[in-house]
């Protein structure tokens, strides 16, 4: 009889995920299996826990967009048993099970491994969220960003898993962060990430018949979207960039082609789900060297994976703030 371990499933599209036993069994195809230590709660695991997003596409489906563990046993040349691996994105929750379980088996060309400047956990602290910010981040820069650019860089959404990354690492590198928010409780915990000067976001959620305002962004991440992003780039400086990575704000874009045809503005689009292995790769290397990591254990808080349903409301309504790692074992 095979031995048995607690996973969070959702077993059909009108289910909310539960906490169910699952054997080996139950694990899908691929050539690489792994011992889970943690995973990690996202706004998109939020969606597919709770069932009100169409996240999922195969039932049953063990949720968790984000992994970390331990190589069991592997039949990919790359990976062999004891290597510490990462896994993000891939369709996992979605057309792959996920990371809220004790074991996962996957494809082993989804796998990176764990930068040595964090631990398992770390990596979960930074998870899609942190990779996400610093996918941003390297946008910003291929755009031309640099600590000699004029102007205020932006973080919006800014209490949020990718927001609070996006700061500790803009701000680490040296560029005065204005972070926007919310909710007035989080300034003191913005600042003390780096945070420059701490904004609300009704600032940037007014609708605005101009269709340019007063430059002041040097660049912007936006995990918003919506009329916050529609403001951000009417107020982006000249050969400025806005790095947009979210939708918590709203699908919808209302603006005008002025801010790129008279400002040189550019709106730069951000996936890391399916984002390319280099790119991926040289993501986590800069998230080793470029995050603070003990400001990283300051915005993350753990919790045991029974939790997840109940967790899964509160990221919904915004009342989860930084990273929350999801410990998968007893």
């Amino acid at each position: 009889m095979s031995e048995s371990y607690p996973a969070i499933v959702v077993a059909s599209p009108d289910a909310r995920g539960t906490l169910q036993q699952l054997s080996d069994d139950d694990l899908p195809e691929g050539d690489v299996t792994v011992d889970v230590a943690s995973s990690s709660l996202n706004y998109k695991d939020g969606l597919a826990v709770t069932g009100r997003g169409k996240v999922v596409r195969q039932y049953p489906m063990v949720c968790g967009i984000d992994l970390a563990g331990t190589v069991r046993d592997s039949a990919a040349p790359q990976w062999r048993p004891g290597d510490e691996v990462v896994c993000t994105g891939w369709g996992l929750s979605e057309t792959h099970p996920g990371g809220y379980t004790r074991r996962q088996r996957l494809r082993s060309q989804w796998l990176v491994p764990r930068p040595p400047e964090l631990s398992i956990h770390q990596t979960m602290a930074v998870g899609t969220a942190g990779l996400t910010a610093m996918l941003c981040v390297l946008a910003l820069e291929h755009r031309g960003l640099s600590t000699e650019t004029d102007g205020e860089v932006l973080v919006t959404g800014a209490g949020g898993g990718v927001g609070s990354v996006a700061v500790c690492i803009l701000a680490r590198l040296g560029y005065r962060v204005v972070a926007s928010t919310g909710r007035p409780e989080n300034e003191s915990y913005l600042k003390s990430l780096g945070a420059a000067d701490v904004i609300h976001r009704a600032e940037l959620a007014e609708s605005s018949s101009r269709p340019l305002e007063k430059e002041r962004w040097a660049a912007t991440v936006d995990t918003v979207g919506g009329q916050t992003l529609a403001s951000a780039l009417r107020q982006t400086r000249y050969r400025g960039a806005v790095a947009a990575c979210g939708l918590v704000g709203g699908t919808e874009l209302s603006t005008t082609v002025l801010p790129f045809i008279l400002r040189n503005v550019a709106l730069l689009g951000i996936d890391s789900v399916f984002c390319p292995t280099m790119l991926r790769s040289k993501a986590w290397q800069r998230l080793g060297r470029d995050l603070d990591a003990d400001l990283l254990d300051v915005m993350t808080t753990v919790e045991p994976m029974r939790n997840v349903p109940q967790l899964s409301d509160a990221i919904l309504a915004g009342d989860t703030r930084g990273r929350v790692v999801i410990d998968t074992l007893p």
